[in-house]
Parts: structure tokens; C-alpha cells; sequence
């Protein structure tokens, strides 16, 4: 048990490591577990969108993604331009001690390689959850989100992925609290 006991360890830290994008944006924070908390949901409503898929391989892709970050840390763009990272590495040193560590990693595997319905469509969950967070900041008075939106909407591979942009885009980021208003 001792293993899984390390396992739980290292992704609970995901909730103490920040996003390093943010600081470019000039607001906004998020940890990575946050992140993979959203991703992973936004795969489950394509589950349900999406009928033809495996749902629970979809979710699992979500929420592994990047959990090697929790060895390597965060990078955003500009500093994956001047640092090497050995994912490989990292994901080889977390399995090994598992006994379905191989399940692990081939389903980052897979995510990477991006191949699949379930790994476009993760891979559109990841780029919807920093739509979400941009499109708050951006309805919050931020003006650097302005900027970025349209790049990442621009990363959007899947008609599924498409529609819930759009959405996201037509939608206030309160509207769901201020809907049924009434005092």
C-alpha cells in the first residue's frame, strides 16, 4: 500500500502547484488540480454529448494528463522554448512502483499522441477549460484575455469541442447564478 499511499501524495501536491500562464495574463490563478478538475469535467459532459465514445477512458485521459507536472512543474510556452522536460522520465519513476502503472501511461500516452476520438476530444477539454478561465477574466474586466481567446479557441480540434466554445463565448460567465434571481 505504501505505493499508492506515495501515488495519492504526489497528485494531491497538483493542488499546491500554480499555472505558470497566468502570470502573462496579468490576473487570474489556477493550480493544476484545478485544471485537471475542469478538464476532467468538461470530458464528462462530452461523454454525454458524444455518445460514441468510451466516457470513462475520456475522464481518466482528463485527469492524468498532467500529473508528470507534478515532478517537472508547470511551463508554459515561452519556457518550453529554453527548458527540456523528460515527461517519459517522470511517468516512468511514477509507474514503477504500480502495479497498473502501465494503465497510467498509456493513457497519457495516448492523450499525447492525440490520435483518438477520446484524445481529441481530451485534448479539447484542456483547451475548454482555459476558455473558461479566460472568458471569466475577460466578463471580470481583465483585458489581456481578449488576446488569448481567440488562439486558444483556435487549438479547438473537435466539432463537440467547437460547439461548447461557442457556447462558452455567447454565455456571461454568472449568468448561471443570475438567471432565476429574485430577493
Amino acid at each position: 500500500m505504501k505505493p499508492i499511499a506515495n501515488l495519492l501524495f504526489e497528485m494531491r501536491m497538483l493542488k499546491d502547484i500554480v499555472r505558470s500562464g497566468y502570470a502573462f495574463l496579468g490576473s487570474g490563478r489556477e493550480s493544476i488540480a484545478e485544471h485537471s478538475f475542469t478538464t476532467t469535467f468538461i470530458c464528462f459532459v462530452m461523454s454525454k454529448m458524444d455518445r460514441g465514445i468510451d466516457g470513462a477512458k475520456l475522464m481518466a485521459m482528463a485527469l492524468l494528463h498532467d500529473i508528470p507536472e507534478a515532478r517537472t512543474g508547470d511551463l508554459n510556452y515561452v519556457q518550453k522554448k529554453y527548458t527540456q522536460v523528460d515527461e517519459a522520465k517522470a511517468i516512468s519513476h511514477l509507474i514503477k512502483p504500480l502495479a497498473f502503472g502501465k494503465d497510467i501511461k498509456s493513457l497519457i500516452e495516448e492523450f499525447n499522441l492525440g490520435e483518438t476520438r477520446e484524445a481529441k476530444l481530451a485534448k479539447d477539454a484542456d483547451q475548454l477549460s482555459f476558455v473558461l478561465e479566460l472568458k471569466k477574466l475577460e466578463d471580470t474586466g481583465a483585458n489581456s484575455p481578449e488576446r488569448w481567446l481567440p488562439l486558444v479557441i483556435g487549438r479547438i480540434k473537435t466539432q463537440t469541442g467547437r460547439q461548447i466554445a461557442q457556447s462558452i463565448m455567447e454565455t456571461q460567465w454568472d449568468e448561471w447564478w443570475t438567471n432565476d434571481y429574485s430577493e
